[in-house]
């Protein structure tokens, strides 16, 4: 009698837990920081540093994996392009420059562009576990004395569970997925090279 009252409130529980997971939207606050050494080729030069979103939509992907689902995850521009900004402004920083958001005349310029952030549902071929696809796709352009740089840095992350991860989870992953692509573009080292020019 016991086992059986026991399982019942188990299942109930996983229940509840399945469906307060694909339940309501998220709205993620991110923070990605860049974490490796850049090169080095500046000389104090000034550099107008600009980051944009360049994103179709704010709505990155659903939890439930549905595009008609309510459970979709948002990140927001307006909080996450000022920390994209910080960022970059330090890694212009790191490289021996000196960032500013100033245009000028024949002043090199590096914008750094979000072009897409998306969540997916895949399909890990696993009883009772599935998986969450992220992708991050960074534009980085350099510009200066009328030649240009463009470099794309994408980078991916396939995460399986069984219970559908919550606001937390998302943004940890989604953090270290920004950080990632953070850190392949300000590691390229033609950025600085056309930067110093």
């Amino acid at each position: 009698m016991l086992r059986r009252q026991f399982l019942c409130l188990s299942g109930v529980l996983l229940a509840g837990l399945w469906l307060a997971g694909c339940s309501g939207p998220q709205y993620l606050q991110l923070s990605p920081e860049r974490s490796t050494n850049v090169p080095q080729t500046g000389s104090g030069q000034h550099v107008t540093v600009v980051a944009v979103d360049a994103r179709e939509s704010e709505v990155i992907g659903t939890r439930a994996g549905g595009s008609m689902s309510t459970a979709q995850i948002t990140v927001s521009s307006h909080e996450l392009i000022p920390q994209l900004q910080a960022e970059a402004e330090r890694a212009v920083h790191d490289m021996g420059f000196t960032p500013t958001t100033e245009q000028a005349q024949g002043r090199p310029t590096l914008t750094l562009e979000l072009v897409s952030l998306q969540y997916g549902r895949g399909d890990s071929g696993q009883p009772l576990v599935d998986e969450a696809r992220i992708e991050g796709v960074f534009r980085a352009i350099a510009q200066n004395k009328g030649t240009t740089y463009t470099g794309t840095y994408t980078s991916r992350r396939t995460q399986g569970y069984a219970v559908r991860p919550g606001e937390d989870a998302n943004t940890r992953m989604l953090n270290d997925l920004l950080s990632d692509g953070l850190n392949r573009a300000f590691n390229d080292p033609e950025l600085g090279q056309l930067l110093a020019r």
